[in-house]
């Protein structure tokens, strides 16, 4: 059961929240723990890289910025019991080249040390809800390399279905990571 939406828990002033979690736009503090996530070679193994500093500050501020604009970002997800960052879930506005885009996707990465709790359904599960039925939007894809199984796994877990296999543009040229699946649920 969630929360409303702008509710308060000890300080923290969330969007909207889950049982365990709370979703917030992104502050200046965020920098160093998301920057340990991004870092984590176990987090960031279907990407073609680990992330530095300057491209986890380039990530808060254009989803700050997209907060502003559009009422949605990937949030900044923390743990309600003690309101520690954990990561992101949340959705995006994706406008890479694709018959497809622009689009609405719906992600989330997490610290490695909270993988296996069931976060990332519970949050990718309430983002979708607040996607769907608060800002009304009509349909949220999500894309995952097809090796990613864990992501593939919680997109089917929050009732998203398959739509087709294709190349990522970013990643072309990536033989492990460039054939990525195309997953959306419609409203």
């Amino acid at each position: 059961m969630s929360n409303d939406s702008g509710e308060q828990v000890r300080g923290t002033k969330y969007l909207f929240t889950s049982q365990r979690l709370g979703f917030r736009n992104w502050l200046a503090i965020d920098l160093e723990p998301l920057s340990a996530i991004n870092a984590d070679p176990k987090v960031m193994e279907f990407f073609p890289a680990t992330q530095s500093v300057e491209h986890t500050k380039g990530f808060i501020e254009r989803m700050q910025k997209q907060f502003l604009e559009r009422g949605y970002c990937y949030f900044a997800a923390c743990k309600l019991e003690n309101d520690e960052l954990i990561g992101f879930i949340g959705i995006n506005l994706q406008t890479f080249e694709s018959d497809f885009t622009p689009c609405v996707d719906i992600g989330w990465r997490l610290k490695y040390s909270e993988w296996g709790n069931g976060y990332a359904t519970e949050g990718a599960r309430r983002c979708l809800e607040y996607a769907l039925d608060e800002l009304s939007i009509k349909e949220v894809f999500s894309i995952a390399s097809k090796i990613n199984l864990r992501s593939i796994h919680i997109m089917k877990k929050i009732g998203m279905k398959e739509i087709r296999h294709f190349i990522f543009p970013a990643l072309k040229g990536d033989e492990r990571l460039q054939e990525c699946v195309l997953y959306k649920v419609t409203r």
